[in-house]
C-alpha cells in the first residue's frame, strides 16, 4: 500500500509545473549561471565557488521541495477538501504521511545528486566517498528539520491563495538572505540582520562547513545550532497544538 501511494505521489509531483520550476529547474540553472559569473572568485575560508555553492544549492532545492511539495500541498489539500476525503478513504493517514515524507526525501536526494553531478562535470568538484557519506547524512538531518518547520508553518494557513503568495515571497526572501545568491557581506546592513534571523542562513553555513570538512565548534556554530533547535522545538509544539480539535 505504501509503495502504491508513494508511486502516486511522485507521479503527481512530476505533473506540477509550479513545483518543478521552483524546485528542480531554477536552482540548478542559477547554480550554473552564477558559476559562469563568479566561478573565479574566492569565498570565506579560501573556498572556491563550487566548494561554497554546491552545498548551498543542494539546500536551496531541499527547501523549495519541502516547503512547496510538502508544506504548501498540505494547505492545498486542506482548502480543496481533499484532506477530508482522504480521512474517509481506506488508506491509513500514517501511510499518507510517510509517503509524503518519503516523496520529499526522494526528490531532494535527486536534487542532491543532480547538483553534485553538475559540480563534478562543470567545476571539477572532487568526490570522496567518506566526505560524501557524512554530507549526505547531514543532508538527511536537514530534511527532517525542514519537514518539521514546514509542517508547522503551513499548519497556520487555511486558504490556498494566501499560502501561495506566502510561498513565493518566502522563496525570494530565503534566496537573498540565506547566502544563496550574493554573499551576505555584500548586502545592505538591514539584509544582513534579516539573514541572521533566517534559519536557512544558519543551515547553509553549517552544511558548507560539513561539505568541505571545515567544521569548527566556536560561538557562531553553537549559536546556529541552538537557534535551529529552538525553531524545531517551537515548530513541534505548534504542530501538536494544531492537532488538537478546537
Amino acid at each position: 500500500m505504501l509503495l502504491t501511494q508513494l508511486r502516486y505521489d511522485l507521479m503527481m509531483f512530476s505533473r506540477e509545473i509550479f513545483y518543478l520550476v521552483f524546485s528542480l529547474i531554477i536552482p540548478p540553472v542559477t547554480y550554473v549561471f552564477m558559476g559562469q559569473l563568479f566561478g573565479e572568485n574566492s569565498y570565506a575560508g579560501g573556498l572556491s565557488y563550487a566548494e561554497t555553492y554546491t552545498p548551498s544549492f543542494i539546500l536551496l532545492i531541499t527547501f523549495s521541495v519541502i516547503f512547496l511539495a510538502f508544506g504548501f500541498e498540505q494547505v492545498l489539500n486542506r482548502s480543496s477538501g481533499v484532506e477530508k476525503r482522504v480521512l474517509l478513504s481506506p488508506v491509513p493517514k500514517k501511510v499518507l504521511l510517510v509517503s509524503s515524507i518519503l516523496k520529499s526525501t526522494i526528490i531532494t536526494s535527486f536534487g542532491y545528486f543532480m547538483i553534485q553531478l553538475l559540480g563534478i562535470l562543470i567545476y571539477d568538484v572532487p568526490f570522496h566517498f567518506l566526505g560524501f557519506l557524512v554530507s549526505y547524512i547531514f543532508f538527511i538531518l536537514l530534511n527532517a528539520i525542514l519537514l518539521i518547520i514546514a509542517s508547522a508553518v503551513y499548519s497556520l494557513f487555511q486558504d490556498m491563495k494566501n499560502a501561495l503568495i506566502f510561498s513565493i515571497v518566502l522563496f525570494q526572501v530565503v534566496m537573498f538572505t540565506g547566502d544563496f545568491a550574493l554573499p551576505i557581506q555584500m548586502m545592505p546592513k538591514f539584509i544582513q540582520i534579516i539573514a541572521h534571523l533566517n534559519p536557512l542562513y544558519h543551515m547553509n553555513h553549517l552544511f558548507i562547513d560539513i561539505w568541505n570538512n571545515q567544521v569548527h565548534f566556536h560561538t557562531d556554530t553553537f549559536l546556529s545550532i541552538g537557534y535551529i533547535l529552538i525553531l524545531v522545538i517551537i515548530s513541534y509544539f505548534i504542530i501538536q497544538i494544531k492537532k488538537k480539535p478546537v
